[in-house]
């Protein structure tokens, strides 16, 4: 099925970027498959939950001048970003998910 591959392409691009990160000396070299597993991951559109946009809502009322869903270089998804700092926050979990689910 199509989309059971990409979901497993998405977790294998995840997989192969926090293998490359914590163990670069094992990990450097390029795959030939690398640039389809991004597009894998990448193809998905991000979905901010209300407790995202609620926490981002309390940052921005303290000043904090942030993008939500920033997308890295390596097409990862930062919850809540200031990009020209390199700071991000991530509001952990699938719970903020599953909290949506119940109203």
């Amino acid at each position: 099925h199509p989309r059971c591959a990409a979901v497993s392409q998405s977790q294998l691009y995840l997989f192969l970027l926090h293998a490359r990160i914590e163990h670069p000396q094992r990990c450097a070299a390029e795959c030939p498959f690398d640039e389809s597993l991004r597009e894998a991951y990448m193809y998905r559109s991000p979905r901010p939950s209300r407790l995202q946009k609620d926490v981002s809502g309390s940052l921005g009322k303290l000043g904090w001048t942030h993008c939500i869903e920033h997308m890295t270089e390596e097409g990862l998804s930062l919850d809540m970003a200031q990009p020209s700092s390199k700071h991000g926050i991530e509001v952990d979990g699938p719970f903020h998910y599953l909290n949506d689910l119940q109203t």
